[in-house]
């Protein structure tokens, strides 16, 4: 057997020893760490500060919107306090997602506000342009119904971005419909409705329409404006009618 001699033994104690040492300056280090941080973030028991609110965007005015008129795509009571102006795009994703937001609102408040549609298509959008004419033709052909129903059907089926619904669609369409082939196809191969888009267009960029879909409220009671751009959600169109009706 091994015995441990003397030096051994000495020189065991001194390694314990260091041990020791490391250990406490270790703990001490971690305690010291710690303290930092609880000051750094306000103290124990302090939470930290919440953060500031957002600021909310200040209300967007349309300035110089053509007045509503007889010639006007109307869905709803045109006797109504409050005009929905949409300047949409047909083919625009963003659009197509905002219709049935419009629809919404116009359930929600029956006799309160009217939906306007007029229309902005987007140089990009191949197909848009002529598929805000074909419209137009369906209204003369068939009415306002008819001119709903038209773009009911194409904002429904179209898969947007330019081409989603495509032209040799248009005349078939409109048979579906019930509206006389020939005249339609005589009335869309004219381009007697280009002007008109044009000039939709060229009221909503006065207006401060800079993109579709571009939604403004119009208080037909006081003159007041209030611009919506984008497809906001039901809450949002809420939320400023609601305000206009206080």
């Amino acid at each position: 057997m091994e015995k441990i001699t003397k030096h051994q033994q000495t020189g065991g104690i001194v390694q314990a020893t260091v041990i020791i040492l490391l250990v406490v300056c270790s703990f001490l280090l971690g305690s010291l760490w710690t303290k930092v941080q609880i000051l750094e973030r306000g103290g124990i028991g302090q939470p930290s500060a919440p953060a500031a609110p957002a600021a909310q965007p200040p209300a967007q005015e349309a300035k110089d919107v053509p007045k509503v008129t007889k010639d006007d795509h109307v869905r709803g009571d045109r006797n109504s306090r409050i005009a929905l102006i949409e300047y949409s795009d047909i083919e625009c994703p963003f659009c197509k997602r905002f219709h049935p937001t419009a629809q919404q609102v116009l359930d929600a408040y029956k006799g309160k506000v009217m939906w306007v549609y007029r229309h902005y298509p987007l140089a990009f959008h191949a197909n848009a342009q002529k598929e805000a004419e074909a419209t137009e033709c369906a209204n003369e052909l068939g009415g306002n119904d008819a001119f709903w129903k038209y773009l009911d059907t194409v904002y429904e089926r179209t898969t947007s971005n330019g081409t989603g619904f495509a032209l040799d669609k248009l005349v078939p369409l409109a048979v579906e419909l019930g509206i006389n082939e020939v005249k339609f196809k005589e009335c869309l191969d004219s381009g007697k409705y280009a002007d008109h888009v044009k000039e939709d267009m060229d009221g909503g960029s006065k207006a401060g329409v800079t993109g579709t879909p571009g939604n403004i409220l119009l208080d037909t009671k006081t003159g007041k404006t209030r611009l919506i751009p984008g497809a906001v959600p039901f809450e949002t169109v809420k939320a400023a009618i609601d305000e206009i009706l206080k």
